[in-house]
């Protein structure tokens, strides 16, 4: 696992003043475009480029099991993490829908559901790790092993070094997996240091009792691991799913690549955040798609200082959230590619 120490590429600050220059050189307004010329500033400088592109664009789905979903943390029962991966894989999830809608490239990878999956009807934009059939439960023991980790966070690298190979210029990465926002919960509470009160939300829906019920756990799961949880990596170890484990690697691997990653909601947030915390500079190359409607969302991305671009009360899941941000990355590149300037309009002086 050595190649988590490598660093992150920094990003091109010649890029950045030279995207910012051609702005105020634009047919509008200095600032008219608000958060709109912010990205293609901030693009600009991840790409090296003064007119960046999105474009081609990679939807990373990663997908595992949840020992903690036996304890009554989820709405739904623990097969529908395999159900899912069915639908996704046969282009009938949201993700599915979204991804072709946007022409984005959508490969799913599966680390482990107790539910079988059919192999034969797979595509081959679906990989199978098969870590195991689902972490175990962590109010009880550590999630995963030191070898189911590594294992974890590998996949997540290899899955970015793909994209990297097909000139992806922008990754998107989703979840799934049953007990997941427990998961992510009690991952966040750790490394912020926060009670589980304050963060747990209802998931897939569950009401005021079970949201509860599930601080409750994660409390006391926080508790029983406490003395251990001295690194990140071992906050995924003990806390995390297979599908948080493998995203944040392959954050890591996208801020050493220097590929910019587009984050998703609550669940994908977590991921991030630890990739932050194991990696000086990883922050530099995630923007933040929109504001869940899960509790300890707005704490989240409190932390990692980011303001999201969308808040449509949004709380599915797989890169949603994410995938529909994308016109607005698109649209902020076009625009400024493709507007005229002051001296190409033939328009006299400065707007106000």
């Amino acid at each position: 696992m050595s190649w988590i120490s490598e660093p992150a590429r920094p990003p091109d600050e010649n890029a950045r003043q030279a995207a910012a220059e051609r702005q105020t050189h634009l047919t509008k307004p200095p600032g008219s475009l608000g958060r709109l010329e912010e990205i293609a500033i901030l693009l600009a400088a991840m790409q090296g480029e003064v007119c960046p592109t999105v474009d081609p664009v990679r939807i990373l789905v990663f997908a595992g099991d949840h020992g903690v979903a036996g304890a009554g943390v989820s709405a739904y029962p623990q097969s529908v993490t395999a159900q899912m991966v069915a639908n996704m894989a046969a282009g009938g999830a949201a993700i599915s829908v979204l991804a072709r809608t946007l022409n984005a490239e959508l490969e799913l990878i599966v680390l482990g559901t107790v539910g079988e999956i059919a192999r034969e009807s797979l595509p081959p934009s679906v990989h199978l790790i098969d870590v195991g059939p689902s972490t175990r439960d962590f109010s009880h023991e550590p999630a995963m092993s030191n070898a189911e980790l590594d294992t974890c966070l590998a996949t997540g690298r290899a899955a970015v070094d793909r994209a990297a190979t097909e000139d992806c210029r922008l990754i998107i990465g989703g979840d799934m997996g049953i007990g997941n926002s427990t998961a992510a919960t009690a991952l966040v509470c750790a490394l912020l240091n926060r009670p589980a009160p304050e963060l747990t939300g209802p998931g897939t829906g569950l009401d005021a009792a079970g949201i509860a019920h599930k601080a409750a756990l994660i409390e006391r799961a926080l508790r029983r691991h406490r003395a251990a949880l001295d690194t990140p990596q071992e906050a995924l170890r003990r806390v995390a799913g297979f599908e948080i484990a493998a995203l944040t690697g392959a954050y890591l691997r996208a801020a050493q690549l220097g590929i910019p990653v587009l984050v998703d909601g609550f669940i994908a947030g977590s991921a991030a955040l630890t990739a932050t915390h194991i990696l000086p500079g990883a922050r530099d190359w995630m923007l933040f798609a929109h504001r869940s409607r899960e509790s300890g969302h707005a704490i989240l991305l409190d932390a990692l200082d980011a303001e999201p671009l969308l808040d449509l009360g949004l709380r599915l899941g797989e890169g949603s959230g994410a995938a529909s941000a994308l016109p607005l990355l698109r649209l902020a590149c076009t625009l400024h590619r493709e507007m005229a300037s002051f001296d190409e309009a033939g328009v006299d002086g400065a707007l106000s």
